[in-house]
């Protein structure tokens, strides 16, 4: 895929996901992405899928759409096809119409090989990094440009590997994806050699294991903006109530359930010092119904142990990392991990699941517990808690995080 003469991007994910808060992991991969290939000479593409078929951008679409991402420029008003697709959120609908007026070409589904064609020059390298329109029908579209490198990011195969931590039907639909990607892909892209190792017997089982490359993400610590917190927030940093933080959507995989069992241990048994506040900045996902009813009954009785806080500013969950006694990352299974990773890059402590992916990003850096082990993770807790109240540590020296200048020198050299 070296030397492409052009990069078509998809951005579906960051399309679909306007208007519903913070980026996630993944939103942040195609996000950087978005922004290297605007800054690179070379021409670049974007393809969108949209409620009526899908959306090519030109450079200068791009720039607005980002510009509209990033929310330095205005959503336009809906178009009519958004106003008569009354399930969508209205953020989604504006960015539909926005999205179709920056088009150069909209396609319909059965005319999207030809428009590509007509519009893409030979040799065109294809990124897709949000795992969207992973399809037969796609890549076959797509094949449509003469000498078209298909380069895929697979973040992990959770899906796979741990059903239950996925909604339902989601393992059937990740399936179909990567069997597109056994098939179509010219280069596999891996956040991490750990991802890398469960993918393969994934896509050997589907006939075909594509050429592949490991490239760290890189992360960008955001500046510290404590005025952002929420006034609750606020007032329990200014008391100096050792606060252990957990980061990260509410989800099965990320084991919120061990975390509040976490907490009532502590307060049982409290270690030396003021007992700690767990503060959980995630927005609920999908999640076992009992696990959301357990959340909403600390909050209704006002459990000054716990306090869940969704849609926090980057600025905001830098500032909680500069002061929490911990990052608490209890996570059943990853591909990469950027909490733990943004955390060490301020000196936060972590107290991380000791999973493959974390081994290879962070090293020692992490006090590394068994992931779902109760009795591990309160006597790790503990005994950081009691040493930070004794005085006997400090915070530990920020470890540089990887850099996405090493990414895209690696991947595009090859995309």
């Amino acid at each position: 895929m070296s030397g492409a003469p052009a990069r078509l991007l998809d951005v579906s994910r960051l399309v679909s996901r306007a208007g519903r808060g913070p980026l996630t992991g993944i939103d942040r991969v195609e996000t950087a992405y978005l922004r290297r290939l605007l800054a690179d000479p070379l021409p670049v593409w974007g393809l969108a899928r949209h409620s009526g078929g899908f959306a090519l951008l030109d450079r200068d679409g791009l720039a607005t759409l980002e510009g509209c991402l990033a929310g330095r420029l205005p959503w336009g008003p809906p178009d009519w096809p958004a106003r008569l697709r009354l399930a969508l959120p209205p953020a989604r609908r504006r960015a539909e119409g926005t999205l179709r007026r920056l088009a150069v070409r909209n396609l319909k589904p059965r005319g999207l090989a030809a428009g590509l064609a007509r519009a893409l020059p030979a040799g065109t390298g294809y990124l897709n990094t949000g795992h969207s329109n992973l399809s037969v029908a796609v890549m076959e579209a797509l094949r449509s440009v003469p000498g078209l490198a298909v380069a895929v990011m697979i973040h992990d195969t959770i899906p796979l590997d741990h059903p239950g931590y996925c909604r339902p039907g989601m393992p059937a639909v990740f399936s179909a994806r990567l069997a597109a990607v056994a098939a179509a892909a010219d280069l596999v892209i891996y956040p991490s050699a750990a991802a890398r190792a469960a993918a393969l017997p994934h896509l050997a089982a589907r006939g075909r294991v594509p050429p592949g490359i490991v490239a760290h993400l890189g992360v960008e610590p955001a500046a510290p903006d404590p005025a952002a917190l929420p006034a609750p927030l606020r007032a329990l940093l200014a008391d100096r109530t050792p606060v252990l933080l957990a980061l990260g959507t509410i989800e099965p995989r990320k084991d919120v359930g061990l975390l509040l069992d976490l907490r009532a241990a502590l307060a049982a048994a409290p270690p030396p010092g003021p007992p700690p506040c767990l503060v959980i900045a995630g927005s609920r996902g999908w999640a076992a119904p009992a696990l959301l009813a357990r959340l909403d009954a600390l909050a209704r009785r006002g459990a000054g142990g716990v306090i869940e806080a969704a849609g926090l500013p980057d600025g905001a969950v830098a500032a909680l990392m500069e002061r929490a006694a911990a990052l608490l990352f209890p996570s059943r299974a990853e591909g990469f991990g950027l909490p733990p990773v943004e955390a060490a890059a301020r000196g936060c402590p972590v107290i991380a699941s000791d999973l493959p992916a974390c081994r290879e990003i962070l090293g020692d850096y992490p006090v590394y517990a068994p992931a779902g082990d109760l009795y591990a993770w309160r006597a790790r807790t503990s005994d950081l808690l009691a040493a930070g109240a004794a005085g006997r540590v400090g915070r530990p020296a920020p470890r540089p995080p990887p850099g996405w200048a090493a990414h895209f020198n690696a991947v595009l050299a090859m995309a």
